[in-house]
């Protein structure tokens, strides 16, 4: 799948390992990742692109907020506990 703005993205390197975040920007070899958390919205993190896997989601960036964010992250990669 191709990395465009608004593909939830896994971290696989770096303090961010295994979290789930999506990308804001693309610049070349590197994309700005956001997790509403760690990373708001208005500071994302670079990335360089080898460092992140897809997945098959996305997300629309337009009038998306932190806290929005963090929930329909939250909401995607909840595990279910019995």
């Amino acid at each position: 799948m191709d990395i465009k703005a608004g593909s939830v993205v896994l971290s696989l390197a770096g303090h961010d390992k295994g979290r789930a975040m999506v990308v804001t920007k693309i610049d070349g070899e590197t994309v700005f990742v956001a997790d509403g958390k760690e990373r708001k919205l208005l500071k994302p993190k670079k990335k360089n692109i080898k460092h992140v896997r897809t997945t098959n989601r996305l997300i629309g960036l337009s009038e998306m907020t932190d806290k929005r964010l963090r929930r329909t992250l939250s909401e995607m990669f909840a595990r279910t506990e019995e």
